[in-house]
């Protein structure tokens, strides 16, 4: 064990140094040699929004477009063989590490929206209707609240909430009382966006499918901090983010069981989508997961996305989760020891690479862009989840979240950044106010 910085109010936070991954990580992430924070190195430390780049991805999609670009599944010639081979090669390191059964149970989508989009004006809309019920949790994400949403509003079904606890967590048993006969469908985040809380999806999932009800997972906040099963935990759809994973904006993974990616129509059709098109037969689609992705896919982003999940993978889970705990304990306790500042939920029960705290009586954006002013990138607002904020009876919070390259020292320039935050900083026309 090792001491660090003394904090104002207690003894020294004390970590195991070792659960920590080496400083040298940070030389293969190009940003952060270059990016500047008031006046100094960036201390970024908004990671859930999105991650930076290690050097492996960058260099594998500059390789793609030098060395294979064409499109894909559209020539007999070889080029574009090989930009082929790229893609399907990327789709299954991704079923790897899902751990899927079938490569053709991955469909490439530009997001965690836009697959949650997918299902629910797909297999959503063909399987609610009035009168019929749809569950979601109260700590969604609006990508996993607002196309359910809609949903119920066009086929006039019911939305109902499950309840989170005082913790801000969802209760397996709360869970289930929700999971009524009217119920056709349910979507749960694996973990907030928010607070880091880990829900218990497993679980989750085994009562809804007790009642015949297929789940769908958001993972966005999963996927870059734990390894997923997604047959361990018989998720019938999983989706994630690549930017928020360390891969390319733009990209993102619709995992679904095959027999029901088999049920989906098409979400958008075009070329690639098709077996062949006359203007009177009926069209005769292709089968999963082509069927899904219409047009010229992003073929450089999927093969960044592999690079990336190759990237975690070869760092190890362990260590990254070893990694995550001590940076979520330390900037835990070192919160904790600064009269003013109250940490939100319980992020060190089961660390996922969030902290979200408040300081009494300063609004979120002052507290955020007096840490901007010390060089500290960190998420103010309601985090595209204001209604689990309501919730809880917060105007929002404050939130860092950590990545592989983050460090000790730099939650310690937070720290004490905040024991001289003051308000009357924020104003309503700030520009920070259209990222809520």
């Amino acid at each position: 064990m090792t001491d660090l910085m003394p904090q104002a109010g207690g003894p020294p936070v004390r970590f195991a140094d070792q659960d920590l991954l080496p400083r040298s990580i940070r030389d293969d992430f190009p940003i952060l040699a270059t990016a500047q924070g008031g006046g100094g190195p960036l201390v970024y430390l908004d990671n859930a929004a999105t991650a930076q780049k290690p050097r492996a991805v960058l260099d594998a999609i500059v390789d793609y477009y030098s060395t294979a670009n064409s499109n894909v599944g559209r020539g007999y010639y070889r080029l574009s063989m090989a930009s082929t081979d790229r893609y399907e090669e990327a789709r299954e390191t991704v079923r790897q590490a899902l751990g899927a059964e079938h490569a053709d149970e991955i469909v490439f989508t530009r997001g965690t929206t836009d697959a949650v989009n997918m299902i629910a004006d797909g297999f959503g809309a063909g399987l609610v209707g009035r009168g019929d019920q749809v569950v979601v949790t109260g700590m969604e994400h609006n990508s996993n609240l607002l196309p359910w949403r809609r949903l119920c509003e066009r086929a006039g079904a019911e939305l109902v909430v499950a309840p989170v606890d005082e913790r801000g967590a969802v209760d397996a048993a709360a869970f289930a009382a929700v999971l009524g006969p009217r119920v056709r469908i349910a979507a749960v985040a694996h973990v907030s966006n928010v607070l880091g809380t880990v829900n218990p999806v497993r679980a989750m999932i085994a009562e809804a499918h007790r009642r015949g009800v297929p789940v769908v997972v958001d993972g966005a906040q999963a996927v870059p901090h734990a390894p997923v099963d997604v047959r361990g935990l018989d998720a019938d759809f999983y989706c994630f983010s690549g930017h928020k994973a360390y891969g390319p904006m733009g990209t993102g993974v619709l995992y679904g069981r095959r027999d029901l990616l088999a049920e989906l129509p098409p979400y958008q059709v075009g070329g690639g989508t098709v077996k062949g098109v006359s203007h009177t037969e009926p069209v005769r689609y292709v089968p999963v997961p082509a069927r899904f992705e219409a047009g010229t896919p992003n073929v450089a982003g999927a093969v960044g996305l592999a690079a990336a999940l190759r990237y975690l993978r070869d760092l190890g889970w362990d260590a990254v989760r070893r990694h995550d705990e001590a940076l979520v304990r330390y900037a835990v306790e070192s919160l904790r020891r600064i009269d003013g500042v109250r940490v939100v939920g319980d992020p060190a029960a089961a660390p996922s690479g969030i902290v979200s705290f408040v300081v009494d009586g300063i609004h979120p954006y002052d507290v955020g862009g007096h840490l901007d002013r010390h060089g500290v990138a960190v998420r103010s607002g309601v985090h595209c989840a204001s209604t689990f904020l309501d919730e809880m009876g917060l105007l929002g919070t404050v939130r860092m979240s950590f990545a592989v390259y983050n460090t000790v020292d730099e939650i310690d320039v937070v720290a004490g950044a905040l024991r001289s935050v003051r308000p009357g900083t924020w104003t309503a026309d700030h520009p920070t106010t259209r990222f809520l």
